[in-house]
């Protein structure tokens, strides 16, 4: 679900879950509790799930290229010191 679609519906949700005699007041209070709700949110430092997974992903990647690189580098750290030890 869409980030900013999550918000009016959770917005919706609180405003429904009102006493009935502000029920008159929904639309107001709809609005407010969005606004409240996406300052909330933002304070938050949220990532969207998609962007989560793409990171995620990102650093798999990486994760084998430092890999690679650490393998490669005692190969020649050891050839450095079989080259000494002739």
């Amino acid at each position: 679900m869409e980030p900013t679609q999550f918000l009016k519906d959770l917005a919706e949700r609180l405003s429904n879950a009102l006493p009935e005699n502000l029920q008159a007041i929904k639309k107001d209070c709809e609005k407010n509790m969005h606004s409240i709700l996406t300052s909330a949110f933002t304070k938050l430092d949220l990532v969207t799930r998609e962007e989560f997974d793409t990171q995620t992903k990102v650093l798999a990647r990486t994760r084998k290229k430092v890999d690679a690189l650490e393998a490669t580098v005692l190969e020649l750290q050891k050839s450095i010191q079989d080259q000494h030890h002739d």
